[in-house]
C-alpha cells in the first residue's frame, strides 16, 4: 500500500503513507502468527513415510497390519530406511514392534547398523546397539561397521564402537584394519590419532599387499596420517611389504616432496643407514646424545665466553669483532647440531646458565663487597627460587590422566546423550576425555591440563592447577634475585673499584670496564632478565587477582560460552581480595575461607553468577558453582 501511495502521487516526492494505512499496519502487526501448514502424508506408502519421518503415517500403516520386517523389492527393510535417515523415533517404534535389528538387505548385504554408520548417524547407531545390533557383521565388501566409520572419518562412531567392545585391530576380508582405512582415505588428523590413542596396532599388515597403515598413508600421500603415524604412533620405517618396499625406501624416493613435513624427513634421515654411514661428521650430527648435550651446554659456554671477551684488556673494536666471531661460531653449531625436537630445552638452559653465573659472580667477587646480611638475603631468596622453580618444572601441573576404562565410559556416556559432548570445547579428541571447565590441551606437551594457564618455556612445563602458585612464587623470587644482583654489583663497584655512580654515564661505564667488566656483564644480564620478569609478573598478578582469569582465558575468552555470557568478563572472579585468597588456598588459621573447587572434575555451570564482578580494588562478589 505504501508503494501504491508513492505511485499515485502527481507532484513532489514520494508521499508518506496515510493514516488508514498506519491503522491497517497496526492491526496486522497485532494478529497472531500463522501456524505452519502441516504436510499431507496421507498418500505416502510406508517406505516413503519412513524416509520422510512421518511417524503418524507410519503408525497408521503398521496398525493397519503392515509387517515391519517385510522387505521391499531390493530386500531392504523399513529399519534400514529409518536408520539411514536417522529417524530415531521411528527406529524406536519399529524395534518395539519387533523389527529384526540385524536384518540383511540391499546390494551390499548390509544391516541397518551399516547404513546408519555410513551416514555417520550417531543417534541411530546408539539406538540400534542398545537393541542388540552386532557391529562385527561384515557386509558384501567384507567390512564391519568400524571399518566403514573409519573410511568416512566418523570419529565419534569409531570411538563409540571401540568403547562398546569392538577390537580396534579387527581386520576386514582383505586384512585392512580401521587404522589402515583411515590412513588411506582420511586426510584429517582424526580418526588416525584417536585409533592410536585407543591402542590400535600400527604394525599389522593386510592380506593382499602386506602393507602397514604407514604404507597406505604414503601411497595416498596423506601427510597428516604420515606425521601422526611416525611421530605419535612410532610406526616402523623398516617393515617391508610383500614387494619388499619399506616406508623408509618409499619416503626416500620422495625426498623434497612438498607434501612431506620437515619433521618427518628428519626422522627419515635419522633412520636411514645410508646417511649415517657417509662420514664421521654425519654420524656426529645424528648422534642424539651429542645434540642434547650441545643444546644444554651451549648457553653456559656462550655466557662465559662472552663475559671473558668483555673483560679482556684490549680495544673495544677488537672486543666487538670477537663477539661477532663468537656469535657466528654458536650460530653454526646451532644449525648443525641443534635438534628441533629439543628446542624446548634451550630456554630452560639459558635460564639455568644465567643463574649459575649469578652464583659464581656473587661468591667470587661480590661477597666481600656487601654485608653478611645481604649475602644471606641473596642465598635465602635463591633457595626459595629453587623450591618454586623445581615445583614449576618437575611438578604435576594438573594433568588429566584418564584410564582406558574411564575413556570408554566417557565416550559411551556422551554418545548416549546425543553426541553433544563431542564438541571440541568440551571433549578432547587427543586425550579422549571430557574437558573440565578452564582446562585445555597443551599442544607442546600433548596432554590436557586442568585450569590451564600457559606452557612456559622457561620452566619447560605447563602452568596449571597444581603449579600455578609455585610459578608465581618463581616469578617474584626471580625478580627479587635480579634486584639483589644489581644491588650487589653496584656495591662491588663502589666499595672495591671506587666507581662513583654520580659521574657521567659513559665515564662510569669506562671505569666499570677498566675495573672488572665481568661483573658488569652479569649485571647487564640481571637487568635484561628483570625487564621481562617485571612485565610477566605484573601481567600474571593482575590476571589472577584483579580479573580472576588465566592467560589462556584472557587470550581466548571469545571462544568460551561462559565468558561470552558475561560480556568477556570472568565468571570466576570473587573480587581482588578473595581471588588472592582462593589462588593461594591459605585460610591463615581460619581467618579466611578460600573457595574450594575441584577444577579436575568441574564440567559445567548449574547456575550463573549472582552479581557482576567488581573492578580491582573493590569488594568481593559471590558466585554459585555446582558440580555436575
Amino acid at each position: 500500500m505504501y508503494k501504491s501511495a508513492c505511485n499515485a502521487a502527481t507532484t513532489g516526492s514520494c508521499a508518506e503513507p496515510d493514516h488508514d494505512h498506519q491503522r491497517e499496519s497496526a492491526l496486522i502487526s497485532q494478529e497472531p502468527p500463522t501456524a505452519p501448514i502441516e504436510p499431507d502424508y496421507s498418500g505416502f506408502d510406508i517406505v516413503k513415510a519412513t524416509q520422510y519421518g512421518a511417524i503418524a503415517r507410519v503408525k497408521e500403516l503398521v496398525e493397519a497390519g503392515w509387517d515391519v520386517n517385510q522387505p521391499d523389492s531390493e530386500t531392504v527393510t523399513l529399519l534400514h530406511w529409518a536408520s539411514i535417515n536417522n529417524r530415531r523415533d521411528i527406529i524406536k517404534y519399529f524395534l518395539e514392534k519387533g523389527a529384526k535389528v540385524d536384518a540383511i538387505g540391499g546390494e551390499l548385504n548390509a544391516t541397518p547398523l551399516h547404513w546408519a554408520t555410513r551416514q555417520g548417524h550417531l543417534g541411530a547407531v546408539v539406538l540400534l546397539m542398545a537393541a542388540g545390533a552386532d557391529p562385527k557383521i561384515r557386509d558384501a565388501e567384507g567390512c564391519s561397521c568400524i571399518h566403514i566409520a573409519a573410511q568416512f572419518a566418523h570419529t565419534a562412531l569409531v570411538a563409540y564402537f571401540i568403547a562398546k567392545g569392538v577390537d580396534p585391530d579387527s581386520q576386514d576380508r582383505g586384512g585392512m584394519t580401521a587404522l589402515m582405512w583411515a590412513a588411506w582415505k582420511v586426510c584429517a588428523l582424526d580418526p588416525v590419532r584417536l585409533l592410536l590413542t585407543l591402542g590400535a596396532n600400527p604394525a599389522i599388515v593386510d592380506y593382499t599387499h602386506g602393507n602397514t597403515a604407514l604404507h597406505w598413508s604414503i601411497l595416498a600421500r596423506n601427510s597428516t596420517a604420515i606425521s601422526t603415524l611416525i611421530l605419535k604412533g612410532k610406526s616402523s620405517l623398516d617393515a617391508p611389504n610383500l614387494r619388499g618396499d619399506t616406508p623408509l625406501s618409499m619416503l626416500d624416493s620422495q625426498t623434497g616432496a612438498i607434501w612431506i613435513s620437515q619433521k618427518v624427513m628428519e626422522r627419515v634421515r635419522e633412520s636411514s643407514q645410508a646417511v649415517l654411514r657417509r662420514s664421521l661428521i654425519s654420524r656426529l650430527k645424528n648422534d642424539k646424545r651429542l645434540r642434547w648435550w650441545t643444546m644444554a651446554a651451549s648457553p653456559f659456554l656462550a655466557f662465559y665466553l662472552a663475559g671473558i671477551v668483555f673483560a679482556a684488556n684490549t680495544l673495544f673494536i677488537i672486543k666487538f669483532f670477537l663477539l661477532g666471531c663468537l656469535y657466528a661460531t654458536f650460530h653454526s653449531i646451532g644449525k648443525a647440531l641443534f635438534d628441533d625436537h629439543l628446542m624446548a630445552l634451550l630456554p630452560l638452559s639459558v635460564y639455568l646458565a644465567t643463574k649459575l653465573w649469578f652464583y659464581v659472580t656473587w661468591l667470587t667477587y661480590i661477597v666481600d663487597a656487601v654485608s653478611t646480611t645481604a649475602t644471606l638475603g641473596f642465598l635465602f631468596c635463591s633457595g626459595l627460587l629453587w623450591v618454586c622453580f623445581l615445583k614449576s618444572w618437575k611438578g604435576d601441573p594438573g594433568v588429566i590422566k584418564p584410564t582406558q576404562e574411564q575413556r570408554f565410559r566417557t565416550i559411551v556416556e556422551l554418545s548416549e546423550r546425543g553426541g553433544i559432548g563431542f564438541e571440541p570445547s568440551s571433549f578432547c579428541s587427543a586425550c579422549l576425555v571430557r574437558r573440565p571447565i578452564r582446562s585445555k590441551h597443551c599442544s607442546v606437551c600433548d596432554r590436557c591440563v586442568a585450569r590451564f594457564d600457559h606452557h612456559c618455556p622457561w620452566v619447560g612445563n605447563c602452568i596449571g592447577l597444581n603449579n600455578h602458585t609455585y610459578f608465581m612464587g618463581f616469578l617474584w623470587c626471580l625478580l627479587i634475585m635480579c634486584g639483589w644482583m644489581l644491588y650487589g654489583g653496584a656495591n662491588f663497584y663502589v666499595n672495591e673499584c671506587h666507581v662513583s655512580l654520580n659521574n657521567d654515564f659513559l665515564e662510569s661505564l669506562n671505569d666499570i670496564g677498566n675495573c672488572n667488566a665481568w661483573v658488569g656483564w652479569v649485571m647487564a644480564n640481571a637487568l635484561l632478565h628483570m625487564s621481562w620478569v617485571i612485565l610477566l609478573t605484573v601481567c600474571q598478578t593482575y590476571q589472577v587477582i584483579c580479573l580472576g582469569m588465566t592467560t589462556n582465558e584472557r587470550m581466548n575468552r571469545g571462544r568460551y560460552r561462559h565468558f561470552q555470557e558475561k560480556g568477556g568478563k570472568s565468571p570466576f572472579t570473587r573480587g581482588p581480595f578473595h581471588n588472592l585468597i582462593d589462588f593461594i588456598g591459605c585460610s591463615c588459621f581460619g581467618l579466611f575461607q578460600p573457595q574450594k573447587i575441584d577444577w579436575m572434575q568441574f564440567f559445567e555451570f548449574e547456575k550463573g553468577i549472582e552479581h557482576e564482578p567488581l573492578l580491582c580494588g573493590g569488594g568481593a562478589t559471590e558466585s554459585n558453582y555446582q558440580y555436575v
